[in-house]
């Protein structure tokens, strides 16, 4: 909404994002990264992405007031502004407790936006979408609970996205199944692979079927 409407305050935000050491990315101008070094590397990514009707899909929105800063329209990221729920984060900042409460995306808007995406096929997005779904505090199927409730019954472009992404764990060999398993291994290197492979292609057979038919 704020990008549809102008993006009046994006000013602030490459400002916020430049204090808090992120760097934009040199050539993609709605990514930024931030490093750091201190005994163990670490990167974090920050992007912002847009659904505007009215610019083509990946077109780049770049903003008049930033240096830097712009975002990527992408069909069905939208679905991620229209699920949001308030969550409280605290900190221990010196030894006093910080407390602040903050807008996020529920896992029906998180679920639909990536499944929207999924047409990219990063590994990333195939391994963010079971990983939800499996390890959420509500169990493996609150997915497509989650989902009826928050938007209906899904058609159209959403049905089509999901299709695609049952495909992608149609099997332990197809892509979005051994992204999952592949990222999970690397973190928890005890683990079965095959069992985290049977647990994923169960957790988005569960959510596809029941939203599709």
């Amino acid at each position: 909404m704020e990008i549809a409407n102008g993006a009046t305050h994006t000013r602030r935000l490459e400002q916020a994002l430049a204090k808090a050491d992120f760097h934009p990315d040199s050539e993609r101008v709605w990514r930024w990264e931030m490093r750091t070094d201190t005994g163990r590397k670490t990167q974090v990514k920050f992007e912002l992405l847009a659904e505007i009707e009215s610019r083509q899909q990946g077109a780049i929105v770049k903003f008049d007031d930033c240096r830097h800063l712009g975002a990527v329209n992408l069909r069905g990221t939208g679905y991620a502004a229209r699920d949001v729920q308030e969550q409280t984060l605290r900190a221990n900042d010196g030894g006093v407790v910080r407390e602040v409460h903050v807008n996020v995306s529920g896992m029906a808007g998180f679920l639909m936006a990536k499944a929207a995406a999924n047409g990219r096929s990063k590994p990333k997005d195939w391994y963010d979408i079971a990983y939800v779904l499996l390890h959420n505090d509500a169990g493996p199927r609150a997915g497509a609970d989650a989902v009826t409730l928050a938007f209906g019954s899904v058609a159209g472009d959403a049905r089509t996205w999901l299709l695609e992404l049952h495909a992608n764990f149609g099997d332990s060999s197809s892509q979005g199944t051994s992204s999952y398993v592949d990222q999970f291994i690397l973190d928890h290197p005890d683990q079965d692979p095959r069992q985290l492979a049977a647990d994923a292609m169960l957790a988005v057979d569960d959510i596809c079927t029941r939203l599709v038919n």
